[in-house]
């Protein structure tokens, strides 16, 4: 009997981290969907990049497009500042004005509806709580609750073959992510992760920051640049 292929829902944002886990998955053997999100952001280089990524990835991506009106955060709100020059040390301790309100747990609906519709025994995404910027919904009990809820609330947990949320990232550092990406030959070139839409990345948001890190730890030139 053929063996059949495991499938897994990637949420690819097209950042270093939702790129390196999409590699993961890959590598682990899975037949990889990317589920791309287009929710009002401040620029759309993301979205492109990330559809990029899936295609020489070689992976099937879909792109969903939703509205948040109410916004709630400077990514969604061009009049709010995005936070700039915030010290790493820091970062965890205040949840700064980029957070999305409860955009985790949007995605992550979305992706367990998806996922039972065709299929997928997991999901995969590259939340972190080493170096990232304090964002709750990143945090192991925010993920563990949510598995939880599918559980309960979906057909394949009534039937006892719950969907799984893999976050293989979680306790890494970006030093960690970074070196774990070039040995699965992740095209971080091809990655954006600054909060700005700008031609280059502003190399002052928590995002860039944190980046910047991982790359100098290693002694290595970010390709992105």
């Amino acid at each position: 009997m053929k063996k059949q292929c495991k499938k897994a829902i990637v949420l690819l944002s097209g950042g270093l981290d939702s790129t390196t886990t999409l590699y993961i998955a890959k590598h682990q053997g899975y037949h990889v969907t990317a589920l791309i999100f287009r929710y009002g952001q401040r620029h759309d280089k993301e979205v492109l990049r990330a559809q990029r990524i899936a295609r020489s990835a070689h992976c099937d991506h879909h792109v969903v497009n939703i509205s948040l009106p109410w916004k709630g955060s400077s990514l969604l709100d061009p009049r709010q500042a995005i936070p700039e020059h915030r010290t790493l040390k820091s970062m965890p301790s205040k949840i700064p004005s980029t957070y999305v309100p409860s955009r985790n747990m949007i995605f992550l609906s979305f992706a367990s509806s998806f996922a039972e519709a065709i299929g997928a025994d997991t999901i995969f995404l590259g939340a972190n709580v080493r170096d990232y910027s304090g964002y709750p919904d990143c945090r192991p009990q925010f993920l563990k609750a949510f598995a939880r809820a599918m559980r309960a609330g979906t057909k394949a947990g009534a039937r006892g073959c719950a969907i799984q949320i893999k976050a293989p990232l979680i306790r890494k550092t970006k030093e960690e992510i970074i070196r774990l990406g070039y040995r699965l030959k992740v095209p971080y070139h091809l990655t954006w992760s600054c909060y700005k839409g700008q031609a280059k990345p502003c190399g002052t948001c928590d995002s860039c920051l944190l980046r910047q890190k991982g790359f100098a730890a290693l002694k290595r030139k970010d390709p992105a640049l």
